[in-house]
């Protein structure tokens, strides 16, 4: 399904026709340009690579320049592929004008990092509830973590500390309200993952 690029702006809410109010996630979407189209033959598969973000040449390095270059496009900070693109060109400008209010779609983010944090806030755990009969220093400790001498070992996937978030997400079926197209901006229903001003990509 055809798809761009885009950035997170933020949170915001229309009302609907009904008096609704409607919680939203504004997008810039776009505008995008094609960089390259690969193909079965040259490439092994089928897709179309796409830019978004412009940045000034001292930026690239000579390889980038000579790929953007070659699809007479400006110099892109971000660079995606997408696999069921029909009908572009090399050197194609897309637009929010792909999307129309209604339309169902797939946001990809990067969802914010929050370092090393332990299992109540990395899933959830209540901890020791009752700490005044004998607890020492264990409240938001995991407690037990398997058996003893069998297996001998602890299972793959046990919940327990570790880095949270920073982690690639998809969020489904986010209805599209509004396409505000002269300023390339789409609100979507619902919450989308990452920081604001973080990348993100909008599918079909």
């Amino acid at each position: 399904m055809p798809g761009l690029i885009g950035k997170k702006i933020g949170m915001t809410s229309i009302f609907s026709e009904e008096g609704k109010n409607i919680p939203c996630t504004v997008l810039e979407v776009g505008p995008c340009t094609v960089t390259q189209i690969k193909t079965e033959e040259v490439d092994g598969y089928n897709a179309v690579q796409i830019g978004y973000g412009e940045q000034k040449d001292k930026r690239v390095n000579r390889a980038l320049k000579g790929h953007f270059n070659k699809a007479n496009s400006p110099m892109h900070k971000k660079l995606v592929e997408f696999n069921s693109f029909e009908d572009v060109n090399l050197g194609d400008t897309l637009t929010t004008e792909l999307f129309e209010e209604g339309d169902f779609v797939e946001v990809v983010g990067t969802s914010k990092g929050k370092g090393f944090q332990g299992v109540v806030k990395r899933h959830g755990f209540a901890g020791v509830n009752d700490a005044t009969h004998g607890q020492h220093n264990r409240q938001r400790h995991p407690g037990s973590i398997g058996a003893a001498s069998y297996p001998a070992r602890v299972f793959k996937g046990m919940r327990m500390a570790g880095q949270t978030g920073n982690a690639r997400v998809k969020v489904e079926n986010l209805q599209i309200m509004k396409v505000i197209t002269d300023r390339n901006l789409i609100l979507v229903n619902g919450s989308v993952p990452g920081a604001n001003n973080s990348y993100i990509t909008i599918e079909k």
